[in-house]
């Protein structure tokens, strides 16, 4: 039956639900919706009703839709919560996102992780246009909700989310109002049985309640650090919910291709976001990325602001989606390419990029919502580092980020991974000790490269300014192999080249010994990432005082500065 012609019977109706995986919601998103609403809503209404009758019928037998009768249901119901195994799909946007409009959708994901249903919708005038319906990933605020209720007061976008096989077929509004004192009204006669029941129930409910406690204790405290350290700096709030992710998207240009797949500007309301989409063959480092980002006090301005994530798509196609903030400037290296920078300018970069990276590798017990553990993130370079619009830096993609817990060792198999042109020496001879220290030290030595991208392009020199070219690119192409890698840094031991004129501005000589220090062979003499924050604020602070006559006499002194210890506290 085709969408245009009006429906005359119940079997229509379920023949065409049937063949489309449609399912009832409201009338406004039935095909046929500008149909004699007479002829056909009271066949609509009676086939939810038998929908619902054999919802009853599918809780007493097994033998009716047997994919939901598995070994996760069966677990759910131990652990006391129900278990969601597929939602009402809704998709208002389906013919730009090529989707079915409405259906079922099953809902995939870890064992160890709940699954939830949500809806999203609008009220406009009074005229309610839904937005989105489906799967929902593993979220605390979805927990034990059997129906999909918004509680929030007048919100722009209304968003529920439940518990349990299509629980988002029907949804509400009730925003949370203060509790008056009721009226007194007659009280009905209890049943003369009503005590026997309510002794029973009561009893059993409290043992439920205990046995649910009592398992949420223990995995929590499976998932907890013993303190260590006494975090240096306040780490701000916890990251925002992935609940925001849902809101209407709408993906406008690519802006970047790589290994794991690309990016998109997008716009979410009235802000503009950015979308990295990856294909299902790289979920691991999808699924990596997002539970870095997921991880207590990851809220920092020097790290990128995650917003939420999602798969997209059927079982068979799906895309998995990270949404986080978008920065119209890009990466430092697609900035570099376009630009110069003043010795300011380059200043600012580098010192809210090292402290990006410092609050990364920082280990950092007792924040409201948990431990955050120190961080490696294995994939430094200019690229993996964006720009605000008041040029401050922020750290991006954690897709290879390893992280360290308490008590636990890193392993063996985490062996060369990155960019080849910005592996340290010991990762190209494969001689990396697998010690959490030995991780943060390789990150420090790629920022070294990074550092000197910035000096190649900054004017405070009086000197030429190169063009921009991606470090060791002068010395072996923009494609080089991991044997010439290994034949320029690890054999040769030779460092991109420092400029002689550099060396006569007092802060780019300051600077040129900095880098020198974190890109060190002996991987145990790099600076630490708080260690470079600071010296590049003090060497800022000591330029900004120097007059013109000064220069030669400070370029002299360099040597004596007393620059902040390697193993700063930052």
């Amino acid at each position: 039956m085709t969408p245009n012609r009006c429906p005359t019977s119940i079997t229509e109706i379920k023949y065409h639900f049937q063949q489309h995986l449609f399912l009832p919601r409201l009338p406004a998103a039935i095909p046929w919706a500008e149909c004699n609403p007479g002829l056909w809503l009271s066949m609509y209404v009676d086939y939810a009703k038998s929908l619902q009758l054999a919802n009853l019928k599918e809780s007493q037998s097994e033998t009716v839709l047997p994919s939901m009768c598995s070994k996760e249901q069966s677990s759910s119901a131990i652990l006391g919560r129900s278990e969601t195994q597929e939602c009402l799909f809704f998709n208002a946007n389906w013919e730009r996102d090529r989707t079915n409009q409405t259906g079922v959708e099953p809902c995939y994901g870890d064992k160890d992780k709940r699954r939830h249903c949500f809806a999203t919708w609008k009220n406009i005038s009074g005229s309610i246009e839904i937005v989105k319906q489906g799967c929902w990933l593993d979220d605390i605020n979805c927990y034990d909700r059997t129906d999909c209720i918004e509680k929030k007061d007048s919100p722009e976008v209304y968003f529920c989310c439940c518990e349990g096989n299509m629980c988002n077929e029907k949804f509400s509004y009730f925003p949370e109002m203060e509790v008056t004192q009721p009226t007194s009204n007659p009280v009905t006669p209890k049943p003369p049985y009503y005590n026997i029941l309510l002794y029973s129930l009561v009893p059993l409910m409290l043992i439920a309640g205990i046995v649910i406690c009592a398992f949420w204790v223990y995995r929590h405290h499976k998932m907890a650090y013993p303190p260590v350290l006494v975090p240096t700096q306040d780490p701000g709030p916890p990251p925002p919910s992935p609940l925001l992710g849902l809101k209407p998207l709408q993906l406008l240009e690519v802006k970047a291709r790589g290994r794991f797949g690309c990016v998109w500007k997008a716009q979410l309301l009235n802000e503009y976001v950015a979308v990295k989409i990856f294909p299902i063959q790289d979920k691991q480092s999808w699924q990596n990325e997002y539970e870095v980002y997921s991880l207590p006090g990851m809220k920092h301005e020097n790290i990128l602001q995650f917003i939420g994530a999602e798969k997209r798509g059927t079982s068979v196609d799906v895309d998995l989606w990270l949404i986080t903030a978008f920065h119209e400037k890009g990466s430092l290296s697609d900035f570099l390419k376009a630009n110069v920078v003043s010795w300011n300018e380059l200043c600012h970069i580098a010192e809210t990029m090292a402290r990006g990276l410092a609050y990364l590798h920082e280990d950092i017990p007792g924040l409201k919502d948990g431990h955050k553990p120190a961080i490696s993130h294995r994939d430094i370079k200019s690229k993996n580092v964006l720009l605000k619009n008041n040029l401050t830096a922020c750290i991006a993609d954690f897709g290879l980020a390893l992280k360290f817990e308490a008590g636990k060792s890193a392993g063996d198999t985490h062996g060369q991974v990155g960019t080849r042109r910005y592996m340290a020496p010991e990762v190209l001879e494969g001689a990396i000790n697998f010690q959490r220290d030995a991780f943060l030290r390789i990150d420090m030595y790629a920022m070294g490269l990074v550092l000197w991208e910035l000096a190649s392009r900054c004017t405070a020199a009086d000197g030429p300014v190169d063009e921009y070219m991606l470090p060791f690119e002068e010395e072996i192409g923009q494609h080089p192999s991991l044997e010439d890698m290994q034949e320029v840094v690890v054999h040769k031991k030779k460092r991109p080249v420092l400029r002689d004129y550099w060396q006569k501005h007092a802060g780019m000589a300051m600077l040129c010994e900095t880098i020198e220090e974190c890109w060190d062979h002996d991987a145990e003499a790099r600076l630490s990432a708080g260690c470079v924050g600071e010296r590049i604020t003090q060497m800022q602070r000591l330029t900004n005082i120097i007059t013109t006559e000064d220069i030669v006499t400070v370029v002299t002194m360099v040597t004596n500065v007393d620059f902040p210890p390697k193993e700063s506290s930052l």
